[in-house]
């Protein structure tokens, strides 16, 4: 019996080897939720690296895993109907994570990898398909990593769903991912990275790019009622200051339902407190964003985008076209540079940035807290941006006192509207801002408003065209101080 077993398992392995499929059954798997299966799927991704790379098949069941160690040239594809689930904590099946010389200079979540479900360090040619689902019931939601912590933190904790770091040609396609941890998907350091069709139902962030470069984001379907749904990170996780650049995002969808409710079709918007949905630039920002690129997206129940320089580094060259949203929470567009400077001292420079540029965004049901904001700091300002063919209907009903109130300068600050309280404009507030461009911008509101619709301060250079906002008698339409030459057509 011994012998024809053996025979057996040889004539699987050589016919795996010659087809490049190996499927985790052959090596043990149980699939049946109960037993840990995350060592017959290493087995299955070594023997498939060992013969050069192929693809590793999950086929229907449920498998209940710790760390998975996914290798250069293996795809990882999930059949429909299979469902990797993380396993619970208790059970300390995932990798302890790895010694890190700075962990001050960022949370846990970006700092640690070896602790997450599905992870690759320093691998070429890795992909994880299909249209099974990685479910993180076990996985924590909290940075349970704390700065200091040189080991990081409890061996057995997994916080993450998928993690790649300084991987290239890195391709994640078709799954779908429920309760995801601290990130379902974080990228940090990779580069030739395509994210295409995948849908995210989470309990706190969705994708994070963090000092990556050459990647694109596409046809994606994206819920996070407790966190960020798409953000671009450039942290010190790399030890060292690292832009994130030549990105491309399209065709993606993000929400701010409770969770569970986008997959089973029930679509049940969430109370906020913080913040849901949104796509994001930061906080973390020490290696700063160029190249940025978002386009034909749609936000529902969600925050709208926040572009938060604020640790030292530089964003230009940000293009944002084709946007729609609906049911906006806090406000639609926040562009502002702090001096949180999060990161190694010697660093002498100033958080800045330059050339940004948002065309054909509609949005409705918007927050009375805050417009449009662009604030830059004191001395540097933000420069050259641009708002074209804008049209966002607010709720209103805010109160003449607010369009007299001194709005807090962003400074040392965590770069969040909310914690600033109610803008003096309940259309566009900017300020330390050279260079302002406002063409075809059209606000409206639901209750009226009496605040002005418009606030320049400290504001040179600007040219506002076409605008159509609605102010109640006695209130200013634009209202301009510290400010030399605006141009009103």
């Amino acid at each position: 019996m011994k012998r024809l077993l053996f025979i057996c398992t040889c004539m699987l392995v050589l016919r795996a080897f010659a087809s490049g499929t190996y499927n985790i059954k052959d090596h043990g798997a149980r699939g049946d939720g109960k037993t840990l299966d995350h060592t017959a799927v290493n087995q299955a991704i070594a023997v498939a690296a060992a013969a050069g790379g192929g693809k590793v098949v999950v086929p229907p069941g449920k498998y209940l895993c710790g760390s998975i160690r996914l290798k250069s040239n293996i795809e990882l594809h999930l059949m429909a109907g299979a469902t990797i689930l993380a396993a619970p904590p208790s059970m300390k099946a995932y990798d302890e994570s790895e010694v890190f010389g700075f962990p001050e200079y960022q949370d846990g979540g970006h700092t640690y990898f070896h602790n997450s479900l599905i992870y690759a360090v320093g691998e070429r040619n890795v992909s994880v398909t299909g249209r099974g689902m990685i479910d993180g019931k076990g996985l924590t939601k909290e940075d349970t990593e704390k700065g200091g912590n040189l080991s990081g933190g409890s061996i057995g904790t997994g916080d993450k769903a998928i993690a790649m770091k300084n991987c290239r040609n890195v391709l994640i396609r078709d799954v779908t991912i429920y309760r995801g941890g601290h990130f379902a998907i974080i990228t940090t350091g990779c580069d030739l990275v395509n994210i295409d069709n995948v849908v995210i139902d989470t309990n706190r962030d969705g994708i994070d790019i963090d000092c990556c470069k050459y990647m694109t984001v596409t046809n994606c379907k994206i819920n996070t009622p407790s966190d960020d749904a798409l953000v671009l990170k450039s942290s010190y996780a790399l030890n060292k200051p690292v832009a994130c650049e030549h990105i491309a995002i399209s065709n993606c969808v993000i929400t701010g339902y409770k969770l569970g409710t986008l997959l089973d079709g029930t679509y049940i918007p969430e109370t906020v407190n913080w913040v849901c949905g949104r796509f994001k630039l930061g906080t973390e920002s020490n290696g700063g964003y160029r190249n940025i690129a978002l386009a034909n997206c749609t936000f529902m129940y969600s925050s709208g985008l926040a572009f938060e320089e604020v640790d030292q580094g530089v964003m230009e060259n940000i293009v944002v076209d084709n946007i729609t949203m609906s049911h906006v929470h806090h406000y639609p567009i926040y562009i502002t540079t702090g001096c949180r400077n999060r990161g190694p001292k010697e660093v002498a420079r100033p958080s800045a940035g330059a050339d940004i540029q948002i065309s054909n965004l509609i949005a409705t049901d918007v927050d009375s807290l805050a417009g449009i904001i662009i604030t830059g700091m004191p001395g540097v300002p933000l420069r050259n941006i641009a708002l074209n063919n804008i049209r966002i209907q607010y709720r209103g009903g805010g109160a003449k006192q607010w369009g007299d109130r001194e709005y807090r300068e962003q400074g040392t600050h965590y770069p969040e509207p909310k914690f600033a309280g109610p803008t003096p404009a309940y259309g566009l507030f900017a300020r330390h801002v050279d260079g302002l461009d406002a063409n075809h911008v059209t606000f409206r509101t639901a209750k009226p408003d009496y605040r002005p619709a418009v606030v320049l301060d400290d504001v040179k250079n600007a040219f506002i065209s076409d605008l159509k906002a609605p102010v109640e008698q006695g209130v200013e339409r634009i209202k301009a101080q510290r400010s030399e030459n605006i141009q009103i057509q």
